[in-house]
């Protein structure tokens, strides 16, 4: 049975991201191709780290938590080591992020807040 591989363009394709963005992370070595030439080849291994790089991202972790996290995947086949660090990393992040919504709000109302009283101005001035 042949492993699915795709070309640099595919991967872009496949998981919506630019061809800049593979090759910065191919350069910080979270991504690592097979090339034959000047193509690069994108295998399984490959096409599953960028999904857990993407996920990373999308929930807000720095690039280097993430390569440290991925560097564990490697040491550890059983992802022991790797799932304890990831439950002390989601833990921060969910305080973080929990910490974010709470400003978010605070700055939503206000600027409501603000909206309302910017309208009800206007509306004066046009008594």
């Amino acid at each position: 049975m042949n492993e699915e591989t795709l070309t640099l363009n595919e991967m872009c394709a496949r998981f919506g991201v630019t061809a800049r963005t593979l090759r910065h992370y191919e350069y910080i070595e979270l991504l690592q191709p097979e090339k034959i030439g000047r193509t690069r080849y994108y295998r399984s291994r490959e096409m599953a780290r960028l999904k857990l790089i993407l996920r990373g991202r999308r929930f807000g972790f720095p690039l280097e938590e993430v390569r440290q996290w991925l560097l564990l995947y490697d040491v550890d086949p059983n992802n022991r080591k790797q799932t304890e660090i990831w439950i002390e990393m989601s833990a921060r992040q969910i305080d973080e992020l929990e910490h974010r919504k709470l400003e978010l709000e605070e700055t939503i109302e206000e600027l409501k807040h603000l909206h309302r009283i910017s309208i009800e101005n206007l509306e004066q001035q046009a008594e």
